[in-house]
């Protein structure tokens, strides 16, 4: 996963105001399907993080991430434009809830125009664990290639507030674009999604010490693997761990699974 950095290209053109024409979407498609086009770096993660940049300048949000998902268990952040979309990502993908997986299993747009308001039911512990990061408001948007529901798209603001209709159309139009930058994404020179868009065996990048960790669970416990995660997830909350240091542990051996999960 890459972070947001400074630097020039084509994003610096497009308008620093909120709110965006479909000129300035078509301009962001373009730019994408040539960085496809010319491969190399531009056919990697580089891309899906151009994506990111442009919807925070397009739109009222503070920042913004992709995440691949296949459902609860299989979550990897491609990109996320700040520390706090960063710590939203994880923070979601610990807790197996959040308006990721709402949205990635609805199919449809989750917007939490005020977050302080009170905790959307289906997400309780999320919502209560997010209040300690400055974050109003959540708008969340499924991705999809061809039929297959593939990603979500996370933003967030600090303050407040909803958006407009115009600004929602907009944010549905980056989602899409979104779609295009992963159809090309690749790591380490082997893809991530094959032509139907679904996700590569072995592919991934953050979480994988948690699979690991998963599949040893699965092995030691017999339990498919839903329930393993869901063990592991409870133990990293039980002992106010975060759960990629709690799976780095048990991949390491440095946390035996007979003394803690026997």
């Amino acid at each position: 996963m890459n972070a947001d950095s400074e630097g020039t290209g084509w994003w610096n053109v497009l308008p620093a105001g909120r709110g965006c024409a479909v000129a300035d979407v078509d301009v962001l498609r373009a730019s994408v399907l040539a960085a496809l086009g010319e491969g190399g770096v531009g056919s990697g993660v580089d891309v899906v993080g151009r994506v990111c940049r442009a919807c925070v300048r397009l739109l009222p949000v503070d920042g913004a991430a992709v995440s691949i998902m296949v459902d609860a268990g299989h979550r990897e952040v491609v990109y996320a434009s700040d520390p706090v979309s960063t710590a939203l990502a994880e923070l979601q993908f610990s807790l197996g809830e959040g308006p990721c997986f709402e949205a990635y299993v609805a199919g449809r747009p989750v917007l939490v125009p005020d977050l302080a308001a009170g905790p959307p039911p289906v997400w309780p512990v999320f919502a209560a664990e997010a209040a300690a990061h400055p974050v109003g408001a959540l708008f969340t948007f499924p991705v999809q290639i061809g039929a297959v529901r593939v990603a979500t798209l996370d933003t967030y603001r600090a303050t407040p507030g909803s958006l407009r209709p115009g600004e929602l159309s907009t944010a549905l139009r980056v989602a899409d674009v979104a779609a295009l930058a992963l159809s090309g994404l690749r790591d380490g020179g082997g893809r991530w999604l094959d032509g139907d868009g679904r996700w590569m065996e072995g592919a991934g990048m953050r979480y994988r010490e948690v699979h690991q960790a998963t599949g040893m669970l699965i092995a030691y416990l017999d339990l498919p693997a839903s329930a393993a995660l869901a063990r592991l997830r409870a133990y990293a909350f039980g002992h106010g761990r975060p759960l990629l240091e709690v799976a780095g542990d048990i991949v390491a051996g440095r946390l035996r699974l007979d003394e803690e999960f026997g």
